[in-house]
């Protein structure tokens, strides 16, 4: 049999440091990230230290201890849409990844339209990310509560944490802008350094609250410190917004794909790498944090989340320190989704897709990097915090908002490679080929049809749960009807807004210039588009 054909640009010599440019593209982004550093975009993406002691207050809130029960629910068929990223990722390693994939599967359209929705979804995770500085920073020192001074209340569903959080996380958005405009290089490496102390503190936060036990692991098969009444289903699929939030953003080490080395090869690795090593560590912290907690039914676990448990269970210094450690991750994860959202913005941009096109599709001479895109990334994540300093319903509204859209994003992708695989079963509906090393691309094989159709099952009653108009998720002031449906209506207007673009484009185009080559090739239909550059 003879060996596939490698990529072309690539022979047997060429070895492991050989990147050709993307598919049907000029390379001029710098390639500065290796494997490790493809990992931590992932890993900080997902930032279980982050998201974990963001939302573990709301997920025991709704669901008691129980809701520990939504995690490893979320990370199987989150798993299963990791597994089809991964085959797109061999196989079109590309900056703008989810709407390069859709766009070569459902035809550029769809494509556009699914990138619209993951750029606004980015850059409200964005938002919803830096937040997270209200969780850690006042319980390490009092006096980052700036808003209402040391003694008003931290908690972020309060007025006075509502404001100091939108204020701690407009001041990270303009640290991590900057890191992102120094270049890939000082952006891998500041990224990398969050994911080892990340991993770091994960390790010794769960050795430390295992032993310090107050129950044992059978809390989690009891709904201790629900305070619903009736059944528990309402409340327990609520829950699972704390696991949803958590486990997205694994595709991001897609995004970096044109300035990582041998990204065929690496990329597919480093998303399920990302995503199992966040699923084991998140179980984890979660089972460990309710073994610890001194108290399950008082409702300082709801209000405080790990953060009180940390302070309560190890005293102020010990507490504190392992605290600095979620800081670090925080701010690790903050510039991850910038990074991730600036990289979409860009690969939207130099297809002339975007507003602004000719400015956003830029790349830096000097740096190597969209210089400005990272800046409007953090600019709107700004103002999304900006506009709504004097509503405490942010934290909870932004955090389930973001997620949806990403998930609609994502089944953009996963809806469209089901039919594919389906209508092209014979030939297993992706092109094969090799890596940079010359072995076979990841592949699910005959497998491909079965994970792909419950993950499009899986998403689609995701995105309906995440959506749901939830008073407790949506409207914390308990009558704002507009709050409540926010979720459709700033997913309506976003559509609305983008159709309206699109169309105008479209139409402009047509008069003005009656034909516009596209970068983009056709849906894969045989082996032979393989042969495309990485």
């Amino acid at each position: 049999m003879s060996r596939p054909e490698l990529p072309l640009g690539l022979s047997p010599e060429d070895g492991v440091t050989t990147s050709p440019p993307p598919v049907g593209y000029e390379q001029e982004l710098h390639r500065g990230v290796g494997s490790f550093a493809s990992f931590a975009a992932g890993f900080s993406f997902v930032s279980i230290l982050t998201t974990v002691f963001q939302l573990f207050g709301l997920g025991f809130g709704l669901g008691g201890a129980a809701f520990f029960w939504t995690w490893p629910l979320v990370f199987a068929g989150q798993m299963l849409v990791a597994l089809c990223f991964a085959e797109l990722a061999a196989r079109w390693p590309i900056s703008g990844a989810v709407y390069q994939w859709s766009s070569r599967l459902a035809g550029t359209t769809a494509g556009w339209f699914v990138g619209w929705i993951m750029v606004i979804g980015q850059i409200l995770t964005v938002a919803a990310a830096a937040i997270a500085a209200q969780a850690v920073l006042p319980g390490i020192w009092a006096g980052f509560q700036v808003i209402g001074g040391p003694g008003a209340d931290p908690s972020v569903g309060s007025p006075t944490g509502a404001q100091n959080a939108v204020l701690l996380g407009c001041l990270l958005l303009l640290v991590t802008t900057v890191v992102n405009i120094l270049g890939i290089r000082q952006m891998a490496a500041a990224t990398s350094f969050g994911v080892t102390i990340e991993i770091i503190g994960v390790i010794a936060l769960v050795l430390v609250l295992f032993f310090l036990p107050e129950r044992g692991p059978q809390v989690v098969v009891h709904s201790t410190g629900w305070a619903g009444h009736g059944g528990y289903a309402g409340a327990f699929l609520a829950s699972s917004l704390m696991a949803a939030y958590v486990m997205v953003g694994f595709d991001s080490a897609g995004e970096l794909a044109e300035e990582t080395h041998s990204p065929r090869r690496t990329t597919p690795r480093t998303i399920l790498r990302a995503l199992v090593t966040s699923g084991v560590g998140g179980a984890l912290l979660i089972v460990s944090g309710l073994m610890a907690a001194s108290s399950l039914t008082d409702g300082k676990l709801a209000a405080g989340g790990l953060s009180w448990v940390l302070t309560d269970r190890l005293g102020g210094v010990v507490g504190r320190l392992l605290l600095c450690c979620v800081a670090v991750a925080v701010f690790a994860c903050t510039l991850a989704v910038q990074t991730s959202g600036a990289r979409m913005m860009y690969s939207m941009a130099r297809e002339g897709a975007l507003p602004f096109h000719r400015r956003l599709g830029k790349v830096s001479a000097r740096t190597g990097t969209p210089i400005t895109t990272s800046i409007v990334v953090g600019v709107g994540a700004a103002l999304a915090l900006v506009v709504n300093v004097r509503q405490s319903a942010i934290f909870t509204a932004l955090s389930s908002l973001c997620i949806a859209m990403l998930y609609l994003a994502y089944l953009g992708v996963t809806l469209p490679l089901l039919v594919t695989r389906v209508r092209q079963r014979g030939t297993g509906g992706l092109p094969q080929g090799v890596d940079e090393t010359g072995r076979p691309l990841f592949s699910l094989g005959r497998w491909g049809v079965v994970v792909n159709a419950v993950a499009v099952v899986y998403q689609a009653g995701m995105t309906v749960n995440l959506i749901w108009p939830r008073a407790e998720i949506y409207d914390l002031t308990g009558g704002t009807w507009w709050l409540r449906w926010s979720a459709l209506l700033c997913i309506g207007l976003g559509l609305a807004a983008g159709a309206a673009y699109f169309l105008a484009r479209r139409l402009h185009r047509r008069i003005e210039l009656r034909h516009v080559p596209h970068t983009h090739t056709e849906p894969p239909l045989g082996a032979e588009a393989v042969a495309e550059p990485a």
